[in-house]
């Protein structure tokens, strides 16, 4: 199956733009159990229900509200949560560039890879293989679905990949934490301990290879339900129709004269793009360069809690 488009728009950094498109870069492919009626074998779904009588309500009584404080909430009208919704944008803003061993793995969320549209291959090549040679990834913002996002760009392989980062109010201290002391000699470790640890971890050390692990629980139910269908132990179910229908995405802008794009950006020490669709329309206007880009690019220099995605 080929892969599907969420989402078109373009990275920018400086003021060059790359039209790309965001793909899923993962499959759930965990188990989902759904609810069934026992005695007409009906799909059961999930009711509003007022917690204190256990009574059902409906969708029209009820309001949303954050709790300020022990028992006190505040109540937000839909108004008022819209407005405080970010521009929707079809950009993925570079803000900085960082060395790529920077970000901790607790800060990864969900991974999406990016793939260039509307003749954006070269300059695409060029940021990915820029960021490989300077060993650096892109700190960017992004807003989809109405939901502004940390995330970072890393290139992998023949792509890049824009992994949405949590932000660093949703990550815990460690000072929660009764943790050794740093460092060996600090933690009561002998060198002995370290060596023979260091030899037992180069001994189990091998190539990466996903393939070699599966989740076992999965194997064990599927291979159920499987013996189950052949016994012929069926129930039909009739699903109500859920489709949906994804919102149309806007095209990147389309480059034409990549390098004084990046001499312009260079010269404004990577200033922010103009959003103006003038300024876009006379760089596409501008002929291409008879020949390839053969200048060097140095990246820069790396300079109450809430709920995550």
């Amino acid at each position: 199956m080929a892969s599907r488009v969420l989402w078109k728009g373009a990275i920018s950094f400086g003021l060059v733009h790359i039209p790309v498109a965001l793909h899923s870069a993962t499959a759930d492919s965990g188990l989902d159990f759904d609810w069934l009626d026992k005695r007409s074998m009906d799909p059961v779904g999930y009711k509003r229900i007022n917690k204190k009588t256990g009574k059902e309500i409906t969708k029209e009584n009820i309001v949303k509200g954050i709790e300020y404080e022990d028992g006190q909430y505040v109540v937000l009208s839909d108004e008022e949560i819209a407005a405080a919704y970010p521009k929707t944008t079809q950009t993925i803003e570079i803000e900085s560039f960082v060395a790529n061993t920077d970000i901790p793995f607790v800060y990864l969320e969900r991974p999406y890879y990016i793939a260039p549209i509307n003749k954006g291959q070269k300059v695409y090549a060029l940021l990915r293989d820029t960021l490989l040679q300077s060993q650096r990834v892109g700190i960017a913002r992004v807003v989809i679905q109405t939901k502004q996002h940390l995330a970072v760009l890393v290139p992998s392989g023949p792509g890049l990949v824009l992994n949405l980062l949590r932000w660093g109010a949703d990550i815990r201290p460690w000072d929660e934490l009764n943790l050794p002391p740093e460092g060996p000699k600090a933690a009561g470790l002998s060198e002995r301990e370290l060596s023979m640890a260091k030899q037992l971890v180069d001994d189990m050390t091998e190539k990466w290879d996903p393939s070699k692990f599966r989740d076992s629980f999965k194997d064990e139910i599927m291979a159920l339900v499987e013996q189950k269908a052949k016994a012929g132990k069926l129930q039909t179910v009739v699903q109500p129709d859920a489709a949906g229908e994804a919102e149309p995405a806007r095209s990147g802008a389309q480059i034409i004269d990549l390098t004084e794009l990046l001499q312009r950006s260079l010269r404004k020490g990577g200033a922010k793009a103009p959003a103006d669709g003038a300024t876009q329309a006379k760089v596409a206007a501008k002929p291409a360069p008879k020949s390839p880009v053969k200048s060097t690019v140095k990246a820069p220099a790396a300079p109450k809690k809430s709920r995550s995605a």
